[in-house]
């Protein structure tokens, strides 16, 4: 079997997109593992089909690179909104189903893409560190000295731990700095640390406006930089009700071509 594929990567967190609107996709474990492979397939975080949908202008479906399906991935999201409307698929506003639900995205210059994610009304605070769900399971950790961190030790015994290691967590590191914070992930799924993630920065920054924003406004817009580079997250906030929540940041197209399976 050959398969045609766009590369696409956001923020360096990148992923293989599979066009499944014309024609059925069925693709198994195995060759999704394959695929994501850096040094016998293309090589990515993640593997995305995209599918018609009766209802909504497209579904998302989703795999990390051991093969199996995944929660909601922000960056990869972005990369799949920017996808379709390079193919005509969609126009600059879109409304689309992911597995956590539906997601309004916009398409702006530059090839920057704006996604709103679901509301989070609940935080969980545990001892100094906290654990949400921005439709990915997070734990969120602040640090200093976050270029010098051994994320992959550090964020694998988290994701090991008797708590999580039956679901797994991605556990985020976050550091203050100046103009915002700095965000490193352990991705679960991945089971290493990926250059971004689009619901770690999300989880991070809404960590954050209770760890480093005291004044607690009500409408708030954080930069975050990560190894692979800048995104912003804005949102409302009503007491523990976070919503109208974008993640925003570019979605840039790679290359394309075909694999033997």
């Amino acid at each position: 079997m050959q398969l045609s594929f766009s590369k696409y990567q956001g923020t360096g967190n990148d992923f293989i997109i599979l066009d499944g609107w014309n024609s059925e996709i069925s693709i198994s474990a195995e060759q999704v593992k394959y695929c994501c492979d850096r040094r016998f397939g293309i090589g990515a975080d993640g593997l995305m089909i995209i599918r018609k949908h009766p209802t909504f202008d497209f579904e998302m479906i989703y795999f990390n690179s051991d093969g199996l399906p995944s929660s909601m991935c922000g960056n990869g999201g972005r990369c799949l909104v920017h996808f379709a409307f390079k193919r005509k698929y969609i126009g600059t506003s879109t409304q689309f189903l992911a597995i956590d639900g539906v997601h309004e995205a916009d398409v702006l210059p530059n090839d920057i893409i704006s996604l709103k994610m679901n509301a989070v009304s609940t935080i969980e605070k545990k001892e100094n560190d906290y654990y949400l769900n921005t439709g990915s399971p997070h734990f969120v950790l602040k640090v200093d000295a976050i270029q010098e961190l051994d994320v992959v030790a550090n964020g694998r015994k988290i994701r090991n731990n008797e708590e999580f290691k039956s679901e797994g967590t991605n556990v985020n590191f976050v550091q203050e700095m100046e103009d915002g914070i700095m965000v490193r992930t352990y991705e679960r799924g991945v089971e290493n640390e990926t250059l971004s993630c689009g619901t770690g920065v999300t989880a991070a920054a809404l960590v954050a406006a209770d760890l480093f924003n005291k004044e607690k406004e009500k409408k708030e817009s954080i930069n975050i930089k990560t190894l692979g580079g800048a995104l912003k997250v804005t949102f409302n906030r009503n007491e523990n009700l976070f919503d109208e929540i974008r993640l925003i940041g570019p979605a840039i197209f790679v290359y394309e071509g075909v694999i033997k399976l």
